[in-house]
């Protein structure tokens, strides 16, 4: 599986939109792996997860073909991770020679937002865009194609299921745990039985320890160290941080010299990893 992080930053973006703070002004100045767009991620050029504000830019930046995606999971319905006005552009009068139906799959404060979408979009644009939600449960299973995912409860906002995700390929199994703290123990249960070959995890406040909504250094090192004590993870998973906010403090190569202590890797714009 080929694991290609679009954009690795929270939700204001890094440098962010209104900030003047010396780690903004510092990525601005840097730029390279400092300038981080809002979080998304490609599987195998197959599957999205989560549609944010810059899908567009991702697309000019690394040549994403999204007229030919057709599976777009999304782990909850904050702006920075779905964006679902966007998508009333997916149908005639705006693009042609769009390959098939974009299955949708996400939570139902998720649908709710794509619904608001379609009143602005008007119904012929909804009609045109040839979208299809599913509306998902945690720890069921779900077979799209060559792929099975599993949605698994979040800690992150208190009013919507937020999801983090369980992906498998043939033999290769990720765990996808952007927006959210140290995992309820219904998620940590569920879990017991799989060993991933990657784990990709939220580390929005880098140096400051979280753990409620979202994570920092010290608590991905909690999270990996559990994994590991349950065997689902062993020594040649990858870990991969990444969801960045400027309010963490640290530029990206103070953030990987940081991780580099621990084995994990950290996550930038464009970033390919795979695993065999």
């Amino acid at each position: 599986m080929k694991i290609q992080y679009l954009g690795t930053a929270a939700a204001e973006g890094w440098p962010a939109i209104f900030c003047n703070c010396q780690v903004c002004r510092q990525a601005a100045k840097r730029k390279g792996k400092n300038i981080r767009t809002r979080s998304q991620t490609l599987i195998d050029e197959e599957i999205l997860i989560d549609f944010p504000p810059d899908a567009y830019m991702h697309m000019l930046q690394y040549e994403i073909k999204f007229p030919d995606i057709q599976t777009l999971l999304v782990t909850h319905s904050h702006q920075d991770h779905w964006y679902p006005e966007e998508l009333m552009f997916r149908g005639k009068g705006f693009a042609e020679n769009i390959n098939g139906t974009l299955h949708i799959y996400g939570n139902e404060a998720v649908y709710d937002r794509l619904k608001e979408a379609e009143v602005f979009g008007g119904e012929s644009m909804a009609r045109n865009a040839k979208l299809e939600f599913h509306i998902i449960r945690e720890f069921q299973v779900y077979t799209v194609g060559a792929y099975q995912f599993i949605p698994l409860r979040a800690l992150h906002n208190r009013k919507e299921n937020c999801y983090i995700y369980i992906i498998q390929k043939g033999e290769n199994t990720i765990l996808y745990g952007n927006d959210t703290g140290y995992f309820p123990e219904e998620t940590w249960e569920f879990i017991k039985d799989y060993h991933f070959d990657l784990v990709s995890l939220d580390c929005t406040m880098q140096r400051q320890k979280e753990g409620t909504n979202h994570m920092g250094l010290l608590d991905n090192r909690e999270v990996a160290d559990r994994l590991k004590e349950m065997r689902c993870a062993g020594d040649n998973t990858k870990f991969v941080l990444n969801h960045f906010s400027h309010n963490g403090g640290m530029l990206h190569e103070e953030i990987e010299r940081e991780a580099s202590k621990y084995g994990f890797l950290t996550a930038y714009d464009g970033m390919t990893i795979e695993v065999k």
